[in-house]
Formats: structure tokens, sequence, C-alpha cells
């Protein structure tokens, strides 16, 4: 059963009640929530979300809910919970979409040590994967949507998920969050897409995330090789420059995009360098969406 299979009020009378258990990639999440806008975000941008109603286990239990006290009549706030604990400051309410999107991604990042969880985009093709590791403004996100758009499989614009037995990539394809003028350039470049509703004023600015394919989705059970780690930057009138890589400095770039690469000692130490010796290490400039996508449609020919 997914999500889609649900109407609206049965999903929202169970996010109300125990809360509605989903997959996302190898996690089960249970959300809890009375907060409409949650429950939309929910409804519109997961509807092939496999929904797991009878295991008793659960990775993430997590709640957006209004913060208690005065202010939620005055000023009102979305606070995340995780496991009773409330990890971040409450956000503004009509931020709330965006607070449950960063909080399953912190609940990833700071507890799934099971895994090398690196910050990065990623990506696949003709069962060849492509790490995409860069600071926020850099147009990773905005690449990651622009190659999903034409076909490619999306696997996480946000952590790449490395096993630490055989440094496969496990898919974790939620939506895809996009800042400020990179939500017109997409919705432009990829008008069939499905958006939510933008969430304004964060300490990102204006954000709002486009729904995931469902083929993606339908095949996040289904693990990638990893065969390119690409460092992309957006530079306006830039040729499009596929620059090789020295691999130390890659690797040393990968462990500084890493979120628990030290927790895990010499596993990390071993499956980031056996990834990083198998792949091929480029540097990336754009300006053109369409170039760079032709640029990366030949490396996985």
């Amino acid at each position: 059963m997914i999500i889609a299979d649900s109407s609206r009020p049965e999903l929202r009378k169970l996010l109300a009640s125990n809360g509605l258990g989903i997959s996302i990639g190898p996690f089960r999440c249970c959300i809890k929530t009375k907060l409409a806008s949650v429950c939309d975000h929910l409804y519109e941008l997961y509807p092939d979300t496999e929904i797991d109603i009878d295991s008793q286990f659960t990775d993430f239990p997590v709640e957006v809910e209004r913060a208690p006290g005065l202010r939620r009549w005055l000023k009102p706030l979305a606070e995340f919970t995780f496991n009773g604990n409330v990890p971040f400051t409450p956000l503004a309410l009509d931020q709330a979409p965006a607070l449950l999107e960063w909080g399953i991604n912190w609940c990833v990042s700071a507890h799934a040590h099971h895994l090398l969880v690196i910050h990065s985009s990623v990506v696949e093709k003709n069962g060849r994967a492509i790490i995409m590791p860069a600071p926020s403004g850099s147009g990773k996100s905005t690449l990651c949507a622009g190659l999903v758009a034409r076909g490619w499989r999306l696997l996480s614009d946000e952590l790449t998920l490395i096993r630490v037995s055989d440094g496969q990539i496990l898919p974790i394809p939620k939506p895809i969050s996009l800042k400020n003028e990179s939500i017109e350039i997409i919705s432009e470049f990829w008008p069939e897409a499905i958006v939510g509703k933008v969430c304004k004023d964060t300490l990102k600015g204006r954000v709002a995330h486009f729904r995931p394919p469902a083929e993606s989705v339908r095949n996040a059970n289904i693990p990638a090789v990893p065969a390119f780690v690409i460092f992309p930057r957006y530079a306006p009138s830039v040729e499009c420059n596929l620059i090789p890589k020295e691999k130390g400095h890659a690797f040393m770039l990968m462990v500084e995009n890493a979120f628990n690469y030290h927790l895990l000692g010499v596993e990390g130490f071993d499956v980031l360098k056996s990834v990083i010796d198998k792949v091929e290490v480029f540097d990336f400039e754009y300006s053109s969406l369409d170039r760079a996508i032709d640029e990366f449609e030949h490396l996985v020919k």
C-alpha cells in the first residue's frame, strides 16, 4: 500500500493518531502531526511511498506540531521532535513542511552510523552513479534536479549513503529541495514536476520541494555502484569545464563533506578509499543546465 492509495482525510487521521509509518530508502519513519500543511506535503510529494502499517520497528519516530506556550497563539511556531526530544529551534508555522524534510535529513546524518553519510547529491544512469559533493550555493541540487528531469534515477539530492560492507550506494529518494531562483529555473526546465508549497523567509531564503519520480521511489531498494565523483560549481557565463581532479585532494574533500567519517574510524577510511580508488574524479564548472546534462550523458554512455 502506498500513500496515493489513501484519501487525504484518511492520511490526516493516521498522522494525528498513531502516526504514519513509511519507508524512506533503507529507513522506516513514523511521522505524527496534526498540521494540515504537513499532511498536504506528504500527500502531494510522497504519493508513491510505501505505508508500513504492521511493522513494530521504527528507525525514526518524529513529530511536527505547534510549539507549546503562549507564543503558539501570538506567533505560532512549528516544532520538530525526534524520539521525544527537540533537536532544533522551532520555526515559523508556515515552514513546517520544510522542517519535516530537514528533520528527517538530520535523523539520518546524526544516527545512521552503519553507513558512511556524505553531504552530496547522487544520481544514476546506465548502472553508473555520480556523487556530487559541494557546499550550499554551488548549484549541485539544481544540477541534480535537471538530471532527474531528463530521466536520471534520483538516489538523493542531499545525502549519499555508502554501505560500509561493499561501497555501494543505498538510495534515499526524498523530495528535491531547491532554494530561491533555482525554484523558478527548475519549474521552467521541468514543467511537469509537482512542486510543494514554497516556504518563505527561512534561513535559506525561499525553499520548495519537488516530488521525486515514481520510478526512483519504487527502485529505492536497489543499490547503485559509484562510477564518478564530481565537484560541481555553477558560474555564470562559463563554458562547461570537466577537469580531472587529483584523487588525494578529492578524498580529503569527501571527508570534509562526511557527517560521520570520524565516528566510523578505520571502516570509514577503508570504504571511502575504496570508492575513490574505483571512480573517476572531476571538478565541473557550468552555466548552462542543458550543456551540463549533455556532458553527464556522455560520461555514462
